[in-house]
């Protein structure tokens, strides 16, 4: 019997635009673009030059600081461009696919029979490891770090998430295959929410199945190690996205690197929200073509309202990316008598309008931040919505302040800035949360290595 964990703090937003269970049929237009930015603590070094033939699992650059870690190539084709930034940081290697999808084969593995060090060894091989993070600091993990346990979170439920459920359907032997796989490295925590019927889910084998009941974030992997296994000083634990899972599953059972993801087109500015299956790097022109209106101020979001990142039409999806969302930009907006006026269709977490009375209403919210940053309230805003075991609001202050002590001692070892991202969202102060919270733990990070 699987265990459930109910949680009461969080927050659900009902916003409009949920995607419908349906898949677009996409025809790409050739052009990839693999990001270094998508893999937080990273130092890309590029490994191919401008004119080179890769293919799909071939390596486009490495980490710098751990060269085994190696990033493999969504396709096969013709590497373009490498594109850089100010003081020549990497920002992608651009490819433009031949249309064969030729892939490097890597030799099929039978997942039962591995050791720990065979599966780490295989996901460096291919260059998928990199798709696993680390607690503490959330960044890429360390290969040489071995984690006490590895936590995946099979929930999704952050406004307009993308359900995995539905992504899961036809790929349950890829599913458990990378299930299995990560569970001979350590002991396998599976997360998943108490709503979900999917037998892959609920009878995972080779994991510890924990079922979460409550609102978001009840699916963030942090909240999740929080209450199954802190992580203290010293300690390592390493997270994979679900999605992640079924990368590491095809490439056990067919020794080749795919990099597909099934991705929600969503938000209320699009006209039929829906799913289409694209490759890591895709470009997003061929997902968002008429599918909302131009002439309308558009904020398009790389990713969920709360994480995701802004981009324009032209940009690429990520490496972690389950969402393409769009929504009103909200800068043309003209209201009488702003946010004091009264009024039934706006959103509003303390009850300033009518709309609470409304339980099943969706909004259409914009994203206009509605207010100026101001003295940091302590009224308790972030511990309303974090069910974790900290004090988010002294543990920000720390982080302010740049008192390392009070960091850890506050439990910035077990978080992540997608953490405090409803917090972000709730905040009076209107602080990026999220921001200050990933220089606190590079800040760390920096100091104790």
């Amino acid at each position: 019997m699987v265990n459930v964990i109910k949680l009461r703090k969080g927050l659900d937003i009902k916003l409009a635009g949920a995607a419908e269970k349906k898949k677009i049929q996409l025809k790409s237009n050739g052009k990839y673009c693999l990001a270094p930015t998508d893999f937080v603590g990273v130092t890309p070094k590029v490994v191919v030059k401008e004119g080179d033939n890769v293919k799909a699992g071939d390596a486009l650059f490495i980490n710098k600081n751990c060269p085994e870690v190696k990033f493999a190539s969504p396709v096969s084709g013709t590497v373009r461009a490498v594109v850089r930034g100010e003081r020549r940081k990497v920002l992608g290697i651009m490819v433009e696919a031949d249309g064969k999808q030729e892939a490097t084969d890597f030799g099929k593995k039978d997942v039962d029979r591995l050791s720990g060090d065979e599966v780490v060894n295989a996901l460096l091989e291919a260059g998928l490891f990199g798709y696993i993070n680390q607690l503490p600091y959330a960044v890429v993990a360390t290969p040489a770090e071995r984690p006490k346990s590895i936590f995946v979170s099979a929930l999704r439920d952050k406004p307009l998430a993308a359900d995995f459920e539905y992504e899961l359907e036809g790929q349950e032997l890829q599913w458990q295959a990378g299930l299995t796989a990560l569970s001979k490295i350590a002991k396998t925590y599976l997360g998943i929410g108490a709503r979900q019927t999917a037998k892959a889910l609920t009878e995972a084998k080779d994991v510890v199945v924990t079922a979460f009941d409550g609102p978001c974030p009840a699916g963030n992997v942090g909240v999740q190690v929080n209450h199954l296994d802190p992580v203290n000083k010293g300690e390592t634990v390493w997270t994979v996205e679900p999605t992640a899972v079924l990368f590491f599953g095809r490439l056990m059972l067919t020794g080749k690197v795919d990099l597909r993801r099934t991705v929600a087109l969503c938000g209320s500015e699009v006209e039929k929200p829906q799913y289409a299956d694209m490759l890591v790097g895709e470009e997003l022109s061929t997902l968002l073509s008429n599918s909302y209106d131009k002439n309308r101020r558009v904020r398009i979001i790389n990713g969920n309202v709360l994480t995701g990142t802004p981009v324009t039409g032209e940009g690429y999806l990520g490496a972690h990316t389950s969402e393409i969302t769009v929504i009103p930009e909200g800068d043309d907006a003209d209201e009488l008598a702003g946010w004091i006026m009264p009024r039934l269709k706006q959103f509003s977490v303390s009850r300033s309008y009518f709309s609470w009375l409304f339980g099943s209403r969706k909004y259409a919210l914009d994203a206009r931040i509605k207010g100026g940053q101001r003295h940091m309230i302590m009224s308790g805003e972030y511990d309303s919505v974090m069910p974790m075991d900290i004090y988010p609001e002294y543990l920000v202050k720390a982080i302010i302040t740049g008192n390392i002590d009070k960091m850890e001692a506050l439990g910035i070892y077990e978080v992540s800035p997608e953490d405090f991202a409803l917090a972000e969202f709730v905040d009076s102060s209107k602080l990026e949360l999220q921001r200050i919270v990933r220089e606190g733990l590079d800040m760390l990070r920096k100091e104790n290595s």
